[in-house]
């Protein structure tokens, strides 16, 4: 395929379809490795109005490395956990959230308004010339040529109307539930049996409502609903709709108010302004395929949980923390292209239990009728005393990584190898993710004889030195090994106590690292 008259089609590294948190992540992440990429969007500016309204400690680790952790916690307030509660508010259990540092490093939840989010992360895709970003775009195909040749993109700018095709090497599709880049690989959605029309209401207010500062699922078969408090002066409220109800019987705040009131009752009218009421459908589906050749998808393109635990947003930056790596690596022929094959082996596990945590959640606020409704007021109140399950409602960590060429696990290290590293304090300033840098990294209780020294350097990989006693020292000992592999996305490949087997196993990686700053003149310590 050619350009309308005979134009020679633009090219770029990545083409990445959607400007969206999930596709500017990824832009942002391949720019760090100096990978030429373009981003299209359909609209010049960022959506309006307010969807993500939560992030967890794994994602917020993800915008640190984006470069703009301080930023986001200047627009962001950590929460307290999730309330199952009556309709009148009466608790019936309670899942805490650590609002201090966890190991990842930051809060184990925290509360955002998305359009501030999504503006923090175009200024700071800004920062890098080698991603530009293009509005007022359509993308009307994809299509891919003979094998192994670049993929075309066929676009139509909405302000012209002029067509016009770009290729590129690799195409993310991170457009949202109605993907183009989906139908274009001919991949389907399953429905998961969920769907549920809710309305949406975000109302600001200086009065404090004197709520618990977290999580509320009302649990009500007649009217299941949700609140939250966003920021300051922010309100977020979600109710399942009535099958004779829309968005247009709640209008007006009068009309909003006996929805409402168990949370506003001691607030007049004057202190509250509605800023949106809206009718969203909750699905939960996830696609058969998320690969084809060299396009895949991303974000709600390849997975739609229903939003009870706030993982929609947070999936996608998942997505692009495994997949930006993994690009870059194999466009600069560091490494082989079949490590491509693992992204959607290791990130559609992790979704698939996310989505299922969620409906789960949801099906404990609505199921069952009035026997459902007597089941709830015996077992949710005792709920939390189940082993294990307030684990599964508080934290969403990402589940270990099968083994693979980049997951080594043995019957010994099967414990450590494939999941997070932790995200420590250093003691000088920084952490270890900044002390790692954007390649693979060594981790080791033991000093490197210059050899192996030598073999880690040659790869592009760092060293950080757990000095004895320290808490990275720790997290080695408690799994029996003496030093680490751990992967660009943080993930530990290979553990162990032999250190020239581990160096050796340390994959080529050399790709370039322009915003990472941090010193490379020797191996880091922990003391």
């Amino acid at each position: 395929m050619s350009a309308p008259n005979d134009v020679p089609a633009e090219h770029v590294s990545v083409a990445i379809v959607g400007g969206g948190p999930t596709g500017i992540t990824a832009a942002t992440l391949l720019a760090q490795y100096g990978v030429d990429t373009l981003v299209l969007d359909r609209w010049p500016q960022v959506y309006p109005q307010p969807r993500a309204v939560h992030l967890d400690d794994e994602v917020y680790r993800i915008l640190a490395r984006l470069g703009i952790a301080e930023d986001f916690a200047a627009i962001s307030r950590p929460a307290r956990g999730l309330r199952l509660v009556d309709r009148n508010l009466v608790v019936l259990t309670e899942f805490r959230r650590d609002t201090a540092v966890t190991q990842n490093g930051f809060p184990a939840a925290s509360m955002f308004d998305q359009p501030e989010l999504e503006d923090l992360l175009r200024r700071n895709l800004a920062r890098f010339p080698q991603a530009r970003f293009r509005g007022d775009v359509e993308v009307l195909g994809v299509t891919e040529t003979a094998a192994a040749g670049p993929l075309h993109l066929r676009i139509r700018d909405r302000m012209t109307n002029l067509e016009s095709v770009i290729s590129a090497d690799y195409v993310l599709g991170c457009d949202g539930a109605n993907s183009t880049v989906r139908g274009a690989i001919g991949a389907s959605m399953r429905n998961l049996k969920f769907d549920q029309r809710w309305l949406v209401v975000d109302i600001t207010s200086a009065a404090d409502l004197q709520q618990w500062d977290g999580v509320h699922q009302v649990c009500d078969r007649q009217r299941a609903g949700t609140y939250m408090r966003i920021g300051p002066t922010r309100y977020r409220w979600e109710f399942a709709l009535l099958d004779h109800e829309s968005v247009d019987d709640y209008a007006t705040l009068a009309a909003l108010r006996p929805l409402i009131a168990p949370w506003t009752r001691h607030v007049t009218d004057a202190d509250l302004r509605v800023l949106r009421a809206a009718e969203y459908t909750f699905r939960a589906q996830i696609a058969d395929r998320w690969r084809r050749g060299n396009i895949f998808l991303l974000g709600d393109a390849a997975h739609l949980p229903p939003p009870f635990i706030g993982q929609g947003m947070g999936a996608g930056l998942r997505d692009a923390m495994n997949l930006a790596w993994k690009i870059a690596a194999v466009q600069r022929r560091d490494l082989a292209s079949s490590v491509l094959d693992s992204y959607q082996a290791e990130r559609r596990p992790h979704a698939r239990a996310m989505i299922t945590l969620a409906l789960n959640v949801g099906r404990a606020m609505t199921f069952g009728g009035r026997l459902g409704a007597a089941a709830r007021a015996v077992v949710l109140p005792r709920l939390h005393l189940a082993p294990g399950l307030r684990a599964k409602i508080t934290d969403s960590q990402t589940p270990p990584l099968r083994s693979s060429t980049l997951v080594q696990r043995t019957p010994t290290t099967r414990r450590i190898a494939g999941r997070l590293c932790p995200n420590v304090d250093l003691g000088n300033g920084c952490r270890l993710d900044d002390a790692l840098g954007t390649g693979f990294g060594v981790i080791t209780t033991v000093d490197l004889t210059p050899s192996q020294h030598d073999i880690v350097a040659a790869r592009g990989a760092r060293t950080v030195h757990a000095a004895a006693g320290s808490e990275l020292a720790h997290w080695l000992s408690r799994h029996h090994v003496k030093a680490a592999v751990i992967r660009p996305d943080r993930t530990v490949m290979i553990a162990g106590r032999n250190l020239t087997t581990l160096c050796r196993a340390v994959p080529l990686f050399r790709v370039d690292q322009v915003a990472d700053v941090s010193p490379r003149t020797g191996p880091a310590h922990y003391e």
